[in-house]
């Protein structure tokens, strides 16, 4: 059960947290055969999408500095092909294409959960990996503010926490008035644990019986009832 009286913003993680990556993952699969069956010829970007992810992975905690073009640049060094080769094939294929499909692979209980928060007057923030905006639009999601990895202000990879430090400084807020929901133990967990701030690991079950965001909600429902009473 959260601590609600206490929170004053709640971050969330993106990928794997507000929609079902695999999911996602399947229709991303779909359309890159569909490109490539009739252009044989480039299916070397196939490469490029498996070494950007798992350079990406290899170099979780990353504190050095210029991630945004290290990022290309480590894949650059295992597939062997210049950057400029490498950014427009992560543009289209990771960046841009699976949006469309985004607001049909949402977990949910997401909006419910946007719109209570502000009804109780908690500040919504992001924290991802990557970008984020775009995916927002596409899922129709509104936040209060909206930070990457690969910010300038911040280039570090998760689980450092200097992403979720720089949230909390700029909301004018401490960690412990801030939650933390993110998809992984080893990343989002560490990350918040780091920046001493609460945190939620998103409990995936089937989408059948998903509740995870519903449970949330209900919690904000039960809290804003007992402050009326009181």
């Amino acid at each position: 059960m959260v601590s609600w009286e206490k929170v004053k913003v709640v971050i969330f993680d993106v990928d794997g947290t507000l929609y079902l990556q695999s999911k996602l993952r399947k229709r991303v699969l779909l359309g890159l055969l569909r490109h490539y069956a009739v252009r044989p010829w480039k299916v070397d970007d196939l490469k490029i999408l498996v070494y950007f992810r798992k350079e990406r992975e290899r170099n979780a905690g990353y504190t050095g500095s210029g991630l945004e073009l290290a990022q290309y640049i480590w894949c650059a060094e295992r597939v062997n092909y210049p950057v400029s080769m490498i950014k427009p094939v992560i543009e289209r294929w990771i960046f841009d294409f699976p949006n469309q499909y985004l607001a049909d692979c949402m977990f949910p209980g997401i909006h419910d959960l946007f719109d209570s928060l502000r009804k109780n007057d908690i500040k919504i923030a992001i924290y991802s990996d990557y970008k984020a905006e775009e995916k927002l639009k596409a899922m129709g999601l509104k936040v209060d503010m909206t930070v990457a990895s690969t910010d300038p202000h911040v280039d570090r990879l998760k689980p450092d926490p200097c992403g979720l430090l720089y949230i909390a400084d700029k909301m004018n807020v401490t960690p412990d008035e801030c939650l933390f929901i993110g998809d992984r133990l080893e990343l989002d967990g560490e990350c918040a644990i780091r920046a001493g701030m609460p945190y939620l690991i998103l409990d995936k079950k089937p989408l059948k019986t998903f509740d995870f965001f519903h449970n949330l909600t209900t919690q904000l429902a039960t809290l804003k009832l007992n402050n009326i009473k009181l």
